[in-house]
């Protein structure tokens, strides 16, 4: 596995920092794992609708 570094509002780190606390994940990189997974699996999914389109700044 890599190791990426990235920056992360806030806001959005105490979300899933809640989401790890509830036992959701057993840690922040799990869920951000997921989060990846979640993203590609939806582009793959969504390779013959192309009316869609992704929201890239939503905070």
């Amino acid at each position: 596995m890599e190791r990426v570094t990235l920056r992360i509002p806030k806001q959005q780190i105490e979300e899933v920092e809640q989401l790890v606390d509830s036992g959701e994940f057993p840690n922040r990189s799990e869920a951000i794992r997921s989060a990846v997974r979640e993203m590609i699996n939806e582009e793959y999914d969504g390779q013959t609708d192309h009316s869609r389109q992704r929201n890239w700044a939503k905070v």
